[in-house]
């Protein structure tokens, strides 16, 4: 699999976070068809599978750690800091409770998350991932990324034996991950990768409607197979795809989605639990385009205008260290 950008998954990103935004904002039929749960947790394993995926991916074509976390860091820390910093002043949160989030370990029991940020225990599953994998790789190469999928397996038994269909604790959520991460090794093996080029084009698509079916309550134990089938349906889409969704997922809109989704995943419960997300049913939905406004136009100013120019510096930082140490 070639190292150039892989246009495909940008699309893949898009429809995650429409499917969370969605999921948690809008009304997406009758209660007792629990679609909104469907789409928020299905979107949620595509957010996760593609992460697994990516970071793999990066580690397999350069095993550079350091490089690795740095960028990382720069990538989720500064928002996501900025905004657990904002929320413990507004909670008056104590400081178990602020060091527990910025160290992104508030979703282990006992969980500390607070009041408008509970949805970032996500970002603790990410940044644990994200060590777990750099020190994998410190300690055994390229070749140790090779435990990802048996424990994969593991932790999806463990899910099954706890009955956790779906769980914002590590041992209990991270094969949504780890499934992404497996994928990312399988499509590196040029056998595996033929195989998936003879998949039938419709394939990712059926696995994306799938997808929503096994996922949250009402699809019960069937949420065990979940990181497995948002994993395929990256994975494959990549070899395999209809051309209608190719020209999709790499269209520009899809192409802006992707580049503000985390931005928009972060901020989108925040506004929630603001003044905008207040009021009866009636009085919420008729906030919700004001919220949707207000989401999307902080989700742009903060990765253009914040995240960004972070990014760059922390680049060039890194430029200039390494120019500093050549002979």
């Amino acid at each position: 699999m070639a190292s150039d950008r892989i246009e495909i998954l940008d699309g893949w990103r898009a429809v995650s976070i429409l499917f969370v935004l969605a999921g948690h904002l809008l009304p997406m039929g009758p209660a007792a068809w629990k679609i909104n749960g469907s789409l928020a947790v299905g979107g949620m394993a595509l957010f996760f599978a593609l992460s697994g995926f990516l970071i793999t991916h990066f580690l397999l074509e350069r095993a550079d750690v350091a490089e690795f976390l740095r960028r990382r860091l720069f990538r989720i820390v500064p928002l996501g800091w900025s905004v657990m910093l904002i929320l413990a002043i507004v909670n008056g949160a104590g400081a178990g409770t602020i060091a527990a989030n910025l160290l992104f370990v508030a979703n282990l029991p006992p969980t500390r998350l607070m009041p408008g940020g509970e949805h970032l225990w996500s970002l603790c599953v990410e940044a644990q991932f994200y060590l777990g994998a750099a020190l994998l790789v410190a300690a055994g190469g390229r070749r140790a990324l090779w435990l990802l999928p048996p424990l994969c397996v593991l932790v999806t038994i463990g899910r099954m034996i706890a009955g956790a269909e779906y769980s914002i604790v590590t041992w209990l959520r991270i094969d949504d991950i780890l499934a992404g991460a497996t994928m990312a090794l399988l499509c590196g093996r040029p056998r595996v990768a033929a195989v998936m080029r003879r998949a039938p084009s419709w394939l990712p698509v059926l696995l994306l409607a799938l997808l929503v079916a096994v996922s949250g309550e009402r699809a019960g134990s069937l949420n065990f197979v979940r990181p497995y089938i948002a994993a395929a349906a990256v994975g494959i889409s990549i070899h395999s795809a209809p051309d209608a969704m190719r020209r999709l997922y790499a269209s520009r809109p899809a192409v802006y989605i992707a580049t503000i989704s985390y931005a928009l995943y972060v901020f989108h419960m925040l506004f929630d639990a603001s003044w905008l997300g207040s009021g009866d049913r009636l009085v919420k939905y008729a906030k919700r385009p004001l919220l949707l406004i207000a989401t999307f136009a902080a989700a742009h100013l903060s990765t253009f205008h914040f995240e960004r120019p972070i990014i760059a510096w922390g680049k060039r930082r890194r430029r200039l260290a390494a120019a500093r140490g050549r002979p």
